[in-house]
């Protein structure tokens, strides 16, 4: 029996799909035939059917019409019925189980990982898969000792991306009501990065529909091997790409994706980022219009000036959670749920961004058409985007450092670590830790010792230890991780090298 569990990546499937620099592919398509099967056979006891439809997408890479092709062929050889949706966005793939009514949908993906990556993303009607869902699995793949034959691909084509970008455009329609209904963009210039990813079809099939003009836009083609940049909201290069489209195209907006479109940020018109915080704070002001008193549920390394933008400003309930997009739209569904809480929103730094009118999906393209909505509503009143985050406070400096755990059995060591940690900060004048820790240790320094905050946790899916931390003053995270090097330095079994 040979071990597959280690291809969980929180709530996907990724591995090596294409050899590169001499490591061996993981996807292989016999074990993505032993992985099919199991989900076949995972999702016939969880939705009680013995029949079942799937439809299945891909992104841009190059390893994914491979990949495609097993599965398809594969959940044929079942007796699925299978509808191939071709290339596709993430949010889309979860869209064609509420617009097509199949019972589950499946995005071949690795989001922003390197080109030779690739996995499975699983969907039903009730959201993608948990942890959980994927270690059951993976669990039964690994049990499975007898390849079944495959037949010849008999799945139906289902044009789900058509479907998708008409409820884009129509909600861009309502939401703007401009005198020229159909035109609503009309006069806007909005350019997209799309970084080679499937992003294209929002320049394409939503945007220039509306009549807004895409000249400047950048990377539109889908290419797997990503050869301007990560398309990645998080990486710098990427953000610098869709600046200078902006600044070189005179554009009044710009928007990049990552590669699957599940997350995103922008750009306003004098070519200034609107990206982590910041991108928190305008989807909370579109959230909470209509919602006021609401709870915004983020990830636990936003910034101490987006609480109070969010509470005094806004006049929301900032709740801050994990990191995790997963754990984020768990919490807020939790707190919706079973606490009876108005929590229209649940979004991470790093660009997801789940809706509670939108199913609490995780879509860049949608959150994107909220702000563009906005964007055409303010153009009439003279205004931008960026004068609703005018008061919102940003950090003088903030850095973040990871340290690996050189331990097999790493969790206990870094949990014993973030509790010494806690200790520490307790028992020392200037530093208050703060009341609410859903993660790690969040500690509060005062304005003699650094003006900022330090957060201590454990990652997500490696054996990391990561330190985050945000200052209000020039030199302030030098003088708080000064303090951090004389505690870090008696712990042996971690990598330093990297704060030193």
């Amino acid at each position: 029996m040979e071990n597959l569990m280690y291809l969980k990546s929180g709530t996907d499937i990724r591995g090596t799909a294409v050899e590169k620099d001499g490591k061996p592919v993981d996807l292989t398509d016999e074990r993505l035939v032993k992985i099919i099967c199991s989900y076949a056979d995972y999702l016939k006891e969880k939705l009680g059917k013995n029949e079942l439809s799937i439809a299945v997408g891909y992104d841009s890479r190059v390893s994914s019409p491979r990949i495609a092709s097993t599965v398809l062929k594969t959940l044929s050889s079942l007796g699925v019925k299978v509808y191939d949706c071709g290339l596709s966005s993430t949010p889309s793939m979860f869209m064609s189980v509420i617009n097509f009514g199949v019972d589950s949908a499946v995005e071949i993906t690795a989001s922003h990982l390197p080109m030779e990556m690739n996995g499975l993303k699983f969907f039903t009607r009730e959201g993608g898969f948990s942890g959980e869902d994927i270690k059951v699995i993976l669990a039964a793949a690994e049990k499975i000792e007898n390849v079944i034959e495959l037949k010849n691909n008999e799945a139906l084509i289902l044009d789900n991306m058509e479907k998708y970008c008409f409820d884009l455009r129509e909600m861009i329609k309502k939401g703007v009501n401009a005198d020229d209904y159909n035109m609503p963009l009309k006069g806007l210039k909005i350019v997209v990065d799309a970084g080679n990813g499937v992003g294209a079809f929002y320049a394409e099939n939503v945007l220039k529909i509306l009549g807004a003009s895409t000249d400047g836009s950048r990377y539109l083609e889908p290419d797997g091997t990503f050869p301007n940049h990560i398309p990645n909201p998080e990486n710098k290069a990427a953000m610098q790409s869709i600046c200078e489209a902006v600044a070189e195209s005179g554009a009044d907006l710009g928007v990049i994706f990552d590669t699957d479109c599940d997350r995103a940020a922008c750009v306003d018109e004098k070519a200034f980022e609107i990206n982590r915080n910041k991108l928190v704070a305008l989807a909370s002001y579109i959230a909470l219009k209509g919602n006021e008193g609401g709870t915004i549920v983020t990830d636990s390394v936003t910034s101490d000036g987006l609480n109070k933008f969010i509470e005094q400003e806004l006049g929301g309930v900032h709740h801050r959670f994990k990191r995790g997009y997963k754990n984020v739209i768990d919490e807020a569904i939790r707190l919706q749920n079973e606490e009876g809480k108005n929590a229209p929103l649940a979004i991470e730094t790093s660009g997801h961004a789940a809706f509670r009118e939108n199913y609490y999906l995780d879509d860049g393209a949608y959150l994107v058409t909220k702000i563009i909505i906005e964007a055409a509503r303010l153009r009439k009143e003279g205004k931008t985007i960026g004068d609703i985050i005018k008061n919102l406070r940003v950090p003088q400096e903030e850095k973040e450092v990871r340290f690996t755990i050189k331990l097999c059995d790493f969790r206990d060591y870094g949990l014993s670590v973030i509790n010494d940690f806690r200790n520490l900060c307790e028992n020392t004048e200037g530093i208050c830790v703060s009341p609410i820790n859903h993660e790690g240790v969040r500690v509060n320094f005062n304005e003699g010792s650094g003006d900022g905050w330090q957060l201590l946790r454990m990652s997500v899916h490696e054996p990391l230890l990561v330190l985050n931390c945000e200052s209000n003053q020039q030199g302030g995270c030098e003088k708080m991780l000064g303090f951090f090097k004389n505690f870090i330095t008696a712990y042996e079994k971690l990598d330093t090298s990297k704060l030193f």
